[in-house]
């Protein structure tokens, strides 16, 4: 069963990127929203739980993560499963004992199918790019960098106007000179910024998972026509080339397969429970909907 801590990766790509040097930036999901563009009403809660401390200033995404936690917390303890006294969170961090029970919870609660063969080559004949072996890209990035206290709308204004920038660029301006290095050098918050954003030949393995995904397994070659989310921010990408590697046979792949297909019905589940949890419980100041994965897998 997965578990309910988050845990980092070392960045989005290769050597020449530092984005894990930079100040621990939250991860950034699907669509990033501000966490606070307006005074709530009322401080975030659920049934009256506090979920920051009132000198915190947290992501619309950490915030549902958040949330989240203290949703399946609470219906621990209603399941006796978890001690009525267990301590309140403090800064998101949860006892042991409620971390274990939630573990407890979700094997019980979480229907989840078993998959077969039949399902497993349909989801591969669908995805088979996903499994390619040796594939590389290389790549070159602009960081606008999520920190605590950012302004979210101005930081995604900032960067789609980027994007715009360097998709419309035409022929001569083109020939005149390189605007994506120069995008990099003027905007970027990655140190590879000084080198034109370049992040080098990358394989899967080198990036963050949610930088990963928007890189491989596609055929796209150029800027991208849409940010790329991650844990450190907003990225304009470009990939200058592409190697597609090699997609093994189904036999040789199945059990990345059959984890991959437990992995999205697990992530279903879960939303699905949360959503009926969130049903019988007094929700304040939050959006569930700012994480699409409620819980790292």
């Amino acid at each position: 069963m997965s578990s309910v801590m988050e845990t980092q990766q070392e960045g989005c790509g290769s050597g020449n990127c530092s984005c894990q040097q930079a100040p621990q930036p939250q991860q950034t999901q699907e669509r990033i929203e501000p966490a606070y563009g307006r005074e709530p009403a009322e401080p975030a809660h659920i049934n009256g739980v506090l979920l920051a401390d009132p000198e915190e200033v947290l992501s619309a995404s950490e915030l549902s993560q958040r949330a989240c936690t203290e949703l399946l917390r609470q219906a621990a303890i209603a399941r006796g499963l978890l001690a009525a006294d267990d301590p309140i969170p403090r800064q998101g961090a949860i006892s042991e004992a409620a971390s274990a029970a939630i573990e407890d919870l979700l094997e019980t609660a979480l229907q989840l199918p078993e998959f077969d063969d039949e399902a497993g080559r349909r989801h591969y004949a669908a995805h088979a790019s996903r499994y390619a072996r040796g594939e590389r890209v290389l790549a070159r990035h602009v960081l606008f960098a999520v920190t605590p206290g950012v302004d979210l709308n101005a930081l995604r204004q900032r960067a789609e106007a980027c994007l715009l920038d360097v998709r419309s660029n035409t022929s001569q301006e083109l020939a005149a000179g390189d605007g994506f290095a120069k995008a990099a050098a003027a905007l970027s918050n990655c140190p590879s910024g000084a080198e034109g954003g370049t992040l080098g030949w990358l394989q899967p393995e080198d990036c963050a998972p949610e930088f990963a995904k928007e890189l491989f397994g596609h055929l796209e070659i150029g800027v991208l026509p849409r940010l790329v989310h991650s844990r450190f921010g907003l990225h304009v990408v470009e990939v200058l080339e592409r190697e597609q590697g090699i997609v093994p046979p189904y036999e040789q792949v199945r059990a990345a397969v059959f984890q991959r297909l437990h992995q999205q019905s697990f992530a279903t589940a879960l939303s699905q429970y949360l959503r009926l949890l969130a049903s019988d419980a007094h929700l304040a100041g939050v959006d569930l909907d700012a994480a699409s994965t409620p819980l790292v897998q």
